[in-house]
């Protein structure tokens, strides 16, 4: 299986195109209130237009009330929609768009997992997002969760996150076999600002590791 590339958390125009140049198939836009790479839709429009089609644009939401998030989806009909709290499977199904659900690894014991897993496969979900966060924070924060903890059977395709950077995507790449890896601040300078040798390196080492 060929990895993909996310970069998550983009907020400017230069990034956009970067991560462009060096391969990223998705581009994460952040939604959640209180996370430093918060957008508002203006800057989202101007972000798009610098996306080509052959990219994907996710946007993620925590805990959105569903009118705010129905009224992000309603600017492209390009948007995937990334689901990264609390959400039950039947809301993140109701807006008719493909859609990820994080899977909180920080909180989850690992006796209730796969129930969490089917729940959401049931309902449609197109990808699941393993990440080290609890819950309550968005993601973003650099920390990983042991791999080791993802079942090896899933009812929808792995993305990776949490704790991945150019040092450490190969040996994701290589152990678990995403569908995606998707990286914030292990690409990032600052919240929010990308810092384009990381992002070339990233890539770089993903596809390196997709050929051994």
């Amino acid at each position: 299986m060929t990895t993909r590339i996310k970069f998550c958390g983009m907020t400017r125009v230069e990034d956009v195109r970067m991560a462009v140049a060096v391969g990223a198939d998705a581009l994460g836009f952040v939604f959640a209130s209180g996370s430093p790479r918060q957008l508002d839709p203006a800057q989202l429009d101007v972000l798009l237009d610098a996306l080509p089609a052959s990219v994907v644009p996710v946007t993620l939401f925590r805990n959105a009330a569903a009118d705010q998030v129905a009224a992000i989806l309603a600017r492209s009909p390009r948007l995937l929609a990334q689901f990264h709290g609390d959400e039950p499977p039947e809301f993140c199904a109701a807006f008719g768009r493909p859609w990820w659900k994080a899977v909180p690894m920080g909180a989850l014991a690992d006796a209730g997992l796969m129930a969490y897993l089917e729940s959401y496969a049931r309902a449609g979900c197109h990808g699941l997002v393993f990440d080290s966060h609890g819950g309550a924070r968005s993601g973003g924060s650099g920390r990983g969760f042991e791999w080791s903890r993802i079942p090896a059977a899933l009812p929808a395709p792995l993305i990776l996150a949490g704790g991945l950077s150019p040092e450490t995507v190969a040996d994701a790449v290589r152990r678990v076999r995403p569908h995606t890896v998707d990286v914030s601040s292990g690409i990032e300078s600052a919240p929010g600002i990308k810092d384009h040798a990381k992002m070339r390196r990233f890539a770089d080492e993903v596809f390196r590791a997709r050929t051994d």
